[in-house]
This record gives C-alpha cells, sequence and structure tokens, in this order.
C-alpha cells in the first residue's frame, strides 16, 4: 500500500511538471532544456563516465572540448524529447502533419506496410522515436511496439495512453511473445527498438567499431514469418517541434539470396544501418546506454563451480 502510495505521489508529480511544459511557448522551454542539459552534463556529471567512455570509442578522431559540447547537447536533446511529446497532442493532428514532419524515402515503407506481408520497423534511441510512432498512426498506419513497462502502474498507464492515442499499440517486452506472433500472422507492423544490449548470449556484431550485443529475436522473426525489414528514424531538424521520418533503408530476406540470409548477418545488416543514421546526428542519440558491455571473456574465463550434493532430509 505505501508503494502504490508513493507511485502515485510521483504520478501526480510528473503530470504537474507535464502541464507546466505544456503551458509554456515552445521556445520557452527550448531555453529551458539547454540550461537543464547545462546542469545535469557540466554540473551533476549524470552518467558522464559512461557519455565520455562512450563518445571516446565512437569517434576517438574527435578533440575532447568537441566531445564534451556533443555530450551537452544530447543532454539538451532528451529534455526536447520530453517538451515535444508533451506538445505533440495538442500541435500535431491529421489535417497539419505537414507543418512539423517531413517524410524521406517514404514509398518504400508504404508499400510495405500496405502489403500483405507482416513489417518490421526497427529503430533506435534517435531522435524523437516517440513521436515516430504517434505520427505513423496519424498516417493511418498502426504499429504494436515492444516497451518495458514501467515500475510506476500510473506513469505506465499514463504513457501508453499517449502512445495509443493514434492507434500505436504496446506490447510488454517480458511475455509477449505469442501476442507479436499474432500481429505477424495478421501481416500486421512490428516496432523494436534495437539498440540495446542482449546480454553475453546475444548475436555479436560491429557497432561504431566495437563488438556489441543484440537480441536475435528480429532477424529471427524476419525469417520465420517472411517480414521486410525497414530501418526508420524520427529525427529533428532544426527548430523543436521539426521532425524528419526517415524511411533509411528496407531489406526483404526473400530478396536477397545468399547476400544477407542468417540471424548473424541480417542483425549486422540492421545495426549497421542504425549506425548511419546516428553518425549523421549523434547529438540525438542517448550515449548514456551501456550499449557496449562484452562479458564473454569474464564468462568463459570463470572457473565452474563445484558440484554440491543436494541434502537429504533424514526420514
Amino acid at each position: 500500500m505505501r508503494r502504490l502510495l508513493v507511485d502515485y505521489l510521483v504520478y501526480l508529480v510528473v503530470r504537474m511538471m507535464i502541464c507546466i511544459v505544456q503551458a509554456a511557448r515552445i521556445e520557452t522551454g527550448e531555453r529551458i532544456a539547454r540550461a537543464m542539459a547545462w546542469l545535469f552534463c557540466d554540473v551533476l556529471k549524470v552518467r558522464g563516465k559512461v557519455v565520455a567512455e562512450n563518445l571516446a570509442h565512437a569517434f576517438p578522431e574527435m578533440a575532447a572540448a568537441d566531445r564534451i559540447r556533443l555530450a551537452r547537447a544530447m543532454w539538451e536533446h532528451l529534455f526536447l524529447l520530453v517538451l515535444e511529446v508533451a506538445h505533440a497532442p495538442r500541435k500535431i493532428h491529421q489535417t497539419n502533419w505537414r507543418d512539423y514532419v517531413e517524410l524521406v524515402n517514404e514509398k518504400e515503407l508504404v508499400r510495405a506496410l500496405l502489403d500483405d506481408r507482416p513489417t518490421l520497423i526497427v529503430t533506435a534511441h534517435l531522435g524523437n522515436f516517440e513521436v515516430g510512432g504517434y505520427v505513423l498512426g496519424i498516417l493511418g498506419f498502426p504499429t504494436h511496439t515492444i516497451a518495458r513497462t514501467l515500475d510506476n502502474p500510473f506513469l505506465d498507464r499514463f504513457v501508453n495512453r499517449f502512445r495509443a492515442r493514434t492507434g500505436q499499440h504496446i506490447v510488454p517486452k517480458n511475455g509477449g511473445y505469442d501476442r507479436i506472433v499474432k500481429v505477424l500472422e495478421g501481416d500486421g507492423a512490428m516496432t523494436f527498438l534495437a539498440d540495446q544490449y542482449a546480454g553475453a548470449k546475444g548475436c555479436w556484431v560491429e557497432f561504431f567499431g566495437r563488438p556489441a550485443s543484440a537480441h536475435k529475436a528480429i532477424a529471427l522473426l524476419a525469417l520465420e514469418h517472411d517480414a521486410r525489414i525497414s530501418v526508420c528514424a524520427s529525427r529533428r531538424r532544426g527548430a523543436p517541434m521539426r521532425f524528419e521520418l526517415n524511411n533509411h533503408a528496407v531489406i526483404d530476406p526473400g530478396d536477397v539470396g545468399k547476400s544477407v540470409q542468417t540471424v548473424p548477418e541480417l542483425t549486422q545488416w540492421y545495426t549497421s544501418r542504425l549506425e548511419e543514421l546516428i553518425r549523421d546526428a549523434p547529438d540525438q542519440y542517448w550515449w548514456l546506454h551501456r550499449r557496449w558491455k562484452d562479458t564473454r571473456r569474464r564468462r568463459s574465463s570463470a572457473k565452474p563451480r563445484p558440484m554440491v550434493a543436494p541434502i537429504r532430509k533424514s526420514a
């Protein structure tokens, strides 16, 4: 009961903050985001070591001062993302979405979404992926998105209401496999954030020149269900609330012959395409993830634990 009360109080605080953000002008919110970025990056140094290490590995040729500016720009982007999510339902509608969103290479994606085959939309923690799903719904293409259930049930319902406003359906990350299969068997569209660490048993690919563990499920689902994979991103262009919804690349495992037909090859293909998108807008990527953890050597060198005979209760 106490936990539920604390969760509800946190939810109320978040809702009040969002109300304040919605009442403020976009330009005011932009200035606040810039100030908060300075606070989190330069003063509090939140996850500063992780961000610095990731940027040093990803851009070794970049000067240290430029990497600091890039880290600060990343934090500004994160606060702008919240601002944009708060304003999107009030500003972006079916009649005016063109004022806020520019479509890039959209024909192939539309063709795939209209076809009688399933589509896997792969993206990353890049740009404003929440607005990307929101806009696809406005365009008449409802999607099913894999997402982790938030620990706070009130916040979880609140966030999912925003996602479902235009037809984006959330599938829980844990226990949602049967629902994923049902969507694909019905020739629907599934969306995946495909840039998170998948553990030592994941599919190891190269990402920014370093080994990174990726989930095998996307490639397995594409091969098993004859689904196209579309690598997309919704990136900010210029001012806040101005986006580019980019269908960067599409692959059909059934058409490419022997070049890309295995799980490692497909996983490396979409990982490389995501890297291309990130390199084009590095300030809009979440560099605070521990994306490049490599525990394989530690696991293999660990000594096996001695077998312990079970203790039997005496009669």
